[in-house]
């Protein structure tokens, strides 16, 4: 096999290494909630997400994947390096921030790593400023939607069982919940499961396998049962910030920030626009604790959480960077 052949299949690996670690630490946003409230036990949390996430990312389409793979830097200028860097920071922040227990964004992860690349082997040309539009929306659709919805909700639930004694509700929701954190895992699939077909996709383009961007459905299936293996392989470091150090979950309210998330989630899909679904559960969850008053959210982890987050584009860009100009020397 040629050298081009080789570094592509290199590549194409730590493509898929990097959508198993999204299914590692990212994943188990879909069922953090549902595990804290004890609805449903670990091992059947996971392998609902597992599968859900699967059908989630080959049922919705590849408009998310398309606006990474070819919306986010100028695919007729860049090359394979830029993608194994971008990638390999992927892996690298995500790793760092699991280690601390910290749920991170490895959508953000993934552009800023993509923009860091291009712009070592090509500057700033080589940004597409209709993909990062998306991104920023996505950057709302996450941070404000999931609290806005989840405190709209969470309020209304509260005025509509006002009158409802606390062991009905408990007993109603948690059959709820389970089908809201199925519907988050679901929405988790169509949304972060596409982003990695995108670059996987790309990477066939840059290597030559495929003449024009379309997303075969090997690759969707490819792609989607690598996050499926990662969820099943768990992130509890995440689960345990999430689910209990956040805000108290009961039934009801985990019921209320899947439902809210997976909302936001799932008409961003739609739209093609790639978001942080780490951002969009975790600020959902924010907003039912500030339902029950500012003092109800753990605001000490939370503002943690958001350190990481505001550290994630810069950190990404710059380590993007750095792998593109040695993987540039080396190749």
């Amino acid at each position: 096999m040629h050298d081009g052949g080789f570094f592509l299949i290199i590549v194409l690996i730590w493509v898929l290494v990097s959508e198993f670690v999204n299914g590692w630490t990212d994943a188990p946003n879909a069922i953090a909630t549902v595990v804290s409230t004890r609805v449903l036990s670990p091992s059947r949390a996971v392998i609902m997400a597992a599968v859900l996430n699967i059908i989630g990312a080959l049922a919705t389409g590849t408009a998310v994947a398309a606006t990474i793979g070819k919306g986010i830097v100028r695919p007729e200028i860049i090359s394979l390096p830029v993608v194994l860097a971008a990638v390999v920071t992927v892996s690298t922040w995500s790793t760092l921030a699991w280690r601390w227990g910290i749920p991170t964004s490895e959508s953000h992860e993934l552009v800023a790593g993509l923009a860091g690349a291009g712009f070592a082997v090509a500057g700033p040309s080589v940004l597409l400023w209709e993909g990062w539009q998306k991104v920023l929306i996505g950057l709302g659709f996450s941070t404000f939607l999931g609290f806005f919805f989840a405190v709209v909700l969470m309020s209304s639930l509260y005025w509509m069982l006002r009158r409802t004694r606390l062991s009905s509700i408990r007993g109603i929701f948690g059959k709820l919940q389970i089908v809201s954190a199925a519907f988050m895992a679901f929405s988790h699939g169509s949304n972060d499961g596409q982003k990695y077909m995108g670059v996987f996709t790309l990477a066939l383009v840059l290597g030559g396998v495929l003449t024009k961007f379309t997303v075969p459905i090997w690759v969707i299936l490819a792609c989607g049962m690598m996050m499926g293996l990662g969820t099943a392989f768990g992130g509890w470091r995440i689960v345990r910030t999430m689910g209990y150090k956040i805000t108290k979950l009961e039934p009801v309210n985990g019921f209320a920030a899947e439902t809210s998330a997976a909302v936001a989630i799932t008409v961003a899909s739609a739209l093609g626009i790639p978001l942080s679904t780490t951002h969009t559960i975790n600020t959902a969850i924010m907003g039912i604790g500030a339902t029950r008053g500012f003092s109800a959210v753990r605001w000490g982890v939370a503002g943690n959480i958001v350190t990481v987050w505001i550290l994630t584009f810069p950190v990404c860009a710059v380590l993007g960077y750095v792998y593109a100009w040695l993987l540039k020397l080396v190749f």
